[in-house]
């Protein structure tokens, strides 16, 4: 592990041990709790069903190759 993950890692874990304020406490078993939620739980039934068709034309070799998206898209990115 990068030591300077570690490092913030650490002082995150020495900043909760002090911590009183149950406020923020609970704001973070929430924020928790969401960080490990499935995100496809997340995602509306339109999203879904896009996915699904772009799953299903992969799977059927409906594709543009990505110069071509490249080329649609280049004014964007």
């Amino acid at each position: 592990m990068d030591a300077k993950l570690l490092d913030k890692k650490i002082e995150l874990i020495q900043w909760l041990s002090t911590l009183e304020d149950s406020l923020i406490i609970e704001k973070l078993v929430t924020f928790r709790k969401e960080e490990t939620k499935d995100w496809w739980d997340n995602v509306s039934d339109e999203e879904k069903v896009s996915i699904a068709q772009g799953i299903a034309d992969a799977d059927n070799k409906k594709m543009k190759p990505h110069s071509e998206a490249k080329k649609l898209y280049e004014k964007w990115l």
